[in-house]
């Protein structure tokens, strides 16, 4: 994600990553936050922010597995300034 600081003086933002899973069997939070990154921009800066999304990230307990498993089916990813406020949006569909 390409953060510009389109102001006068240098500040920060932090940069989240969320996951949404859309249509899960299993009761899930709305949004997870999967990672984030604060970074310092200097007036008319432009940086790229990569934050890496891992199989690991996607898993929930499954109690009756006593294991964490990933459950098939569509997940939102969304990058944003907070989880109200998601600038980016992709989904992926997760297969097994």
């Amino acid at each position: 994600m390409d953060v510009k600081n389109t102001g006068t003086r240098a500040g920060d933002e932090v940069v989240q990553l969320y996951v949404k899973r859309l249509n899960s069997a299993v009761v899930r939070p709305i949004k997870e936050l999967r990672g984030f990154e604060r970074i310092t921009l200097r007036p008319n800066q432009t940086r790229t922010v990569r934050l890496p999304l891992k199989g690991t990230d996607l898993t929930y307990w499954d109690a009756d597995k006593r294991s964490f498993v990933v459950e098939p089916g569509t997940v939102a990813i969304m990058l944003g300034a907070s989880s109200a406020d998601a600038r980016l949006e992709k989904t992926v569909e997760v297969k097994e």
